[in-house]
């Protein structure tokens, strides 16, 4: 498996990114989830999801958000953003971005919307 790194976050962020770091916080705050998520596919459309923690059902935000972008007909990621509290994005989210396209970078931003990181394959 290749190994990814996460670079410091850049000090401006692309607008189409920065929509999708907004689209994340307004998920985690609207559901009051542990984390939200949003991806933007190779066509440019978005998909927004949130922490899924049912007895029978649990998903990462991002794993969630990739699942309604595949079910969307999706081919393809082209960036995606996570707001989390943790320091790192976890590998099951890291994968499900990755079995799409293994190049789209992965954006990890604090509650605020601030960029920590950029995860790069």
């Amino acid at each position: 498996m290749a190994e990814h790194v996460e670079a410091a976050a850049p000090q401006e962020i692309d607008p189409e990114d920065a929509k999708i770091v907004t689209l994340a916080r307004s998920s985690r705050a609207r559901t009051g989830a542990t984390e939200g998520a949003a991806v933007r596919d190779t066509d440019g459309r978005t998909y927004a999801a949130c922490t899924v923690a049912l007895p029978s059902l649990r998903l990462t935000a991002l794993q969630a958000a990739v699942a309604a972008a595949v079910a969307s007909g999706a081919e393809g990621i082209e960036a995606a953003a996570v707001v989390t509290d943790a320091d790192a994005v976890d590998a099951d989210s890291v994968a499900a971005v990755h079995d799409l396209t293994r190049t789209a970078p992965i954006l990890r931003a604090d509650a605020t919307g601030t960029v920590a990181g950029v995860l790069q394959a």
